[in-house]
C-alpha cells in the first residue's frame, strides 16, 4: 500500500497540485505560492471557442447571403427602397428648383458661365410660373363658394324649365319636379357607388404605390450586386438604352455606380437606332465619369452586351466632350465572309475619285482614296496587310493613266502576279535592293519638283493635278509606289536616316502632282518608321498589333487611350480585320479589306485576269469603254431627287432615290434615309406634321463635307 500513500511533507500529506504538475501533459510551470494558480489551458480554449463562434457565424452569413431566397428578398426590399428614392426624387426635382441647382452647380464647377446664366434664367421662369399658379389657385379658393351657389342655383333653374316643360306636355303638374327628382336620384346612386369602391380603392392605393416604386427600383437595378439575378436573365442580344445601361452599371466604375445609385437620369443624345451592320448609341455620361473610364473596361462592357471587344467601339465625338459615342456590331457580323472585290470580272476606275479596298462595319463601301493621299499600313505577320495592299494596287492599275511600283524590303510572292502591270518590282532586303528603294525616294524627290513646275506651265485652274491635265501631258501620269516591310530601309544604319529625310519630303509635296506612297510594315515604332512619316499620312491603316505604341504609332497619338485600338483584334481570328483612320469624317472606321484570292496550290487565281486586264487597258489592245467604278453618293442623289424643289417629303425622296438607282436605293426605308440625314446634320423637319428633307439642309451638309475633307487632307501633310 505504500506506493498508493501519497508523501508526507512535515507530517502533512502533499498537496495534489504536486501530483498534476508531475503529469506528463501539462509543462512544470513555476508559480508562486501566495498567488493564484492559473493554467494557461483555460484563456486558449475560451479564444478557440471564440473563434469558433465567429467562424461558425460568418459561415451562417455567408450561408444566407448565398441563399436564393435571401437574395430575392433583399432584391426586391432594396427595389421597393430604391424606386421609392428615386420617384420621391423626381417629385421633388418637378415641385421645386434642384434640378435647376444642380446644374448651376455643375456648370460653375466646369467654369461655363453662360451656362449657369441660362439655367439661373429658367430657375427664374420656373419660380414666377409657380408663383402664378399658387395665386391662381388662392383665388379659386376664394371664389368657390360663390361659382358652387351659382352653378347649383343656375342647375335647379335648368331642370325646373325643363320640368316645366315636361309637365306642359304631359299635362301633368307632377311633372314640373320629374327632372330635379331624377337629379337626386342619379346623385344618391353615384354616392352609393363611391362608397361602395371607395374602401377597395383606398386599400389597393398603397399596394399599387409599391409596385410602382418596385417597377421603377427594378428598371433601374437599385439593389446591391450580389443580390442581383445572374446576367443572362437580364441580357439581350439588341443592345437598346436598358441594356446598355445595364451594361454600363455592371462595369465595377465607382463615380458610375454612385451617379446611378443616386438616380442619375441618362440623356441620349441620340437614342439607339439601326446602322448598317449594327446598333448606333450616344449618351451623355455623368460627372466624374469619362470615356477612357468606359475603354479601360471594354472588355468587360462587350461580355455585358454578349459581344466579342472588336464588336463594341466606345468612343468620345470630337465635337461632343462628355459624350458616350457606342457602337455595337451585330454578333458574328465581323467574321462573316467577305463580298467578292467589286471589280473581280467589269470596270475601271479612276485615280482622281479613289478605288473601293474595303467594306465598313456598317457593311458600306469603303473607297481608299489615291489622290493627294499617303498610306501606311501596318500589322503583325499574317493580319492581312497584304490583301488591302493588293486590292489598292489592282484597283489603281485599272486606271490606264497609273503607274505603279513595288519595292518590297524582303522576299516573297506576294506581288509577282503583278509585275507584268508594274513599272518596277524589287524584291528583296540585301544592300542591292535596299539601295534601289534608297535611289527611288531620291528620284521622287526630284521628280515633285519637276511636276510642280509643269503643273504651272499646263495653267490649270486648279492647284492641283486632275484628269485632264494627266491627259494632256504624259510626264504627269499619276503614280503609286509602294514601299512594302519599309522598317528595314529606315531601320538601316546607313541609308535609313537619308531614306527618313527623302520620305517626308516627298509626302510634303506629292499630294498636289499626283504621287501616292505606301508604307507597309509589321513594325509600327518611332524607331522603324520616323515620327513625321506617320504624321504626315492621310490614310492610317492597323490591322492587329501587339501593344499601345504600336497601335499609337499607325493611328495616331492618344488614340488607344480614347478607345480606337487594333490591340482588340484577334491575331489568326480577324484576318483582314482593321481600324482605320482618315478613310472617312468619322474619327475612325472598322473596315474589312476585300480578298483578291490568289493559291497556286488550290488552282485559285483572281489576281492574274484583273493585271490582265489592266495591262490591256495600259497597252491600248483591251476595252475602256467599261463604265468606271462609281460609288453612290446619298446626299448627292438626294439632291439630285430634290431637283430645285425647297423641301419634299420623305416618301417622296425614297421612292425618287429608288427610280434613280434601283440596285442602291431599291431597299431603302425612312430608317435609311434618317441614318444618312442624322449623320450629316440635317435633322427632324417638319412641315404640317409631315417629315420633309429640306434642300437647303442638304446643300450646307455637302458643303461642310467638303470642307472639312479639305481641311483633313491639308492638315494630314
Amino acid at each position: 500500500m505504500t506506493e498508493t500513500t501519497p508523501e508526507r511533507v512535515n507530517g502533512h500529506a502533499a498537496p495534489k497540485v504536486s501530483i498534476l504538475k508531475l503529469a506528463p501533459e501539462q509543462p512544470p510551470t513555476p508559480a508562486p505560492t501566495d498567488a493564484p494558480t492559473t493554467t494557461p489551458t483555460s484563456t486558449d480554449t475560451s479564444a478557440k471557442r471564440r473563434r469558433v463562434r465567429i467562424d461558425a457565424l460568418r459561415r451562417i452569413l455567408v450561408e444566407i447571403r448565398t441563399n436564393d431566397g435571401y437574395r430575392a428578398l433583399v432584391r426586391h426590399g432594396a427595389y421597393t427602397w430604391g424606386g421609392a428614392r428615386i420617384l420621391a426624387r423626381r417629385a421633388w426635382d418637378s415641385r421645386t428648383t434642384a434640378r435647376h441647382e444642380r446644374m448651376m452647380r455643375a456648370a460653375e464647377a466646369a467654369g461655363n458661365e453662360e451656362l449657369v446664366r441660362h439655367w439661373e434664367e429658367r430657375a427664374h421662369a420656373y419660380r414666377l410660373a409657380r408663383h402664378k399658379r399658387r395665386v391662381e389657385l388662392l383665388q379659386m379658393a376664394i371664389n368657390a363658394p360663390k361659382a358652387v351657389f351659382t352653378a347649383t342655383a343656375a342647375g335647379t333653374g335648368l331642370l325646373l324649365i325643363v320640368g316645366l316643360m315636361l309637365a306642359w306636355a304631359n299635362h301633368d303638374v307632377r311633372d314640373v319636379l320629374t327632372p330635379l327628382n331624377a337629379t337626386i336620384e342619379l346623385v344618391g346612386w353615384v354616392a352609393f357607388l363611391v362608397s361602395v369602391i371607395w374602401g377597395p380603392v383606398m386599400y389597393s392605393l398603397p399596394v399599387l404605390a409599391i409596385a410602382a416604386a418596385w417597377a421603377v427600383g427594378r428598371h433601374r437595378q437599385a439593389a446591391p450586386a450580389w443580390a442581383l439575378p445572374a446576367d443572362a436573365e437580364d441580357r439581350d442580344v439588341v443592345p437598346d438604352e436598358g441594356a446598355i445601361l445595364r451594361a454600363l452599371g455592371n462595369l465595377g466604375i465607382g463615380p458610375l455606380n454612385k451617379a446611378i445609385k443616386d438616380g442619375w437620369q441618362p440623356r441620349w443624345v441620340q437614342p439607339t437606332t439601326r446602322s448598317g451592320n449594327g446598333w448606333h448609341t450616344q449618351l451623355q455620361l455623368p460627372m466624374g465619369v469619362t470615356v477612357e473610364m468606359v475603354n479601360g473596361k471594354k472588355n468587360v462592357l462587350a461580355h455585358n452586351l454578349l459581344r466579342k471587344p472588336v464588336e463594341v467601339w466606345p468612343t468620345e465625338p470630337p465635337k461632343l466632350p462628355g459624350v458616350l459615342d457606342l457602337w455595337v456590331a451585330d454578333q458574328g457580323s465581323l467574321s462573316g465572309k467577305v463580298p467578292p472585290w467589286p471589280l473581280l470580272t467589269e470596270g475601271t476606275t479612276d485615280y482622281f475619285k479613289g478605288v473601293p479596298v474595303a467594306l465598313s462595319q456598317r457593311g458600306e463601301p469603303i473607297i481608299g482614296q489615291l489622290m493627294a493621299a499617303n498610306w501606311i499600313v501596318g500589322g503583325i505577320m499574317g493580319s492581312g496587310k497584304t490583301s488591302i495592299v493588293v486590292a489598292l494596287l489592282l484597283g489603281a492599275i485599272l486606271d490606264p493613266l497609273v503607274d505603279a511600283e513595288v519595292y518590297v524590303m524582303a522576299t516573297n510572292v506576294d506581288y509577282d502576279p503583278l509585275k507584268p502591270r508594274l513599272r518596277a518590282l524589287v524584291k528583296g532586303d540585301d544592300p542591292e535592293q535596299l539601295q534601289a528603294a534608297l535611289d527611288r525616294l531620291r528620284t521622287l524627290t526630284s521628280e515633285v519638283t519637276e511636276r510642280g513646275k509643269l503643273l504651272e506651265e499646263l495653267g490649270g485652274e486648279s492647284p492641283k493635278l486632275t484628269r485632264e491635265l494627266a491627259l494632256k501631258d504624259p510626264r504627269m501620269r499619276p503614280r503609286v509606289v509602294v514601299f512594302d516591310e519599309c522598317h528595314e530601309l529606315f531601320m538601316h544604319k546607313e541609308y535609313g536616316k537619308e531614306a527618313g529625310e527623302l520620305a517626308i519630303r516627298v509626302m510634303k509635296k506629292a499630294r498636289k502632282v499626283g504621287i501616292t506612297l505606301v508604307w507597309v510594315t509589321v513594325s509600327p515604332t518611332a524607331d522603324s518608321i520616323p515620327r513625321d512619316v506617320t504624321r504626315n499620312t492621310s490614310h492610317r491603316v492597323a490591322f492587329a498589333v501587339g501593344d499601345q505604341v504600336a497601335n499609337d504609332g499607325l493611328l495616331g497619338s492618344g488614340k488607344y487611350k480614347a478607345g480606337i485600338r487594333a490591340t482588340e483584334l484577334v491575331p489568326g481570328q480577324d484576318v483582314g480585320t482593321a481600324v482605320t483612320y482618315g478613310f472617312t469624317s468619322k474619327p475612325f472606321e472598322v473596315i474589312r479589306s476585300y480578298y483578291v484570292a490568289r493559291d497556286p496550290e488550290k488552282g485559285i487565281d483572281q489576281v492574274t485576269p484583273v493585271v490582265e486586264r489592266s495591262l490591256g487597258m495600259y497597252e491600248g489592245t483591251g476595252p475602256v469603254d467599261v463604265p468606271a467604278f462609281e460609288v453612290a453618293d446619298p446626299l448627292a442623289d438626294i439632291l439630285a431627287v430634290l431637283g430645285e424643289r425647297s423641301r419634299m417629303r420623305t416618301q417622296d425622296v425614297i421612292r425618287g432615290l429608288a427610280d434613280r438607282n434601283p440596285g442602291e436605293y431599291g431597299g431603302w426605308s425612312f430608317r435609311d434615309l434618317k441614318r444618312v440625314l442624322d449623320e450629316c446634320g440635317h435633322g427632324e423637319y417638319k412641315t404640317g406634321g409631315v417629315m420633309h428633307v429640306s434642300r437647303q439642309r442638304i446643300v450646307d451638309a455637302i458643303a461642310d463635307r467638303d470642307e472639312d475633307t479639305g481641311d483633313e487632307t491639308d492638315d494630314a501633310f
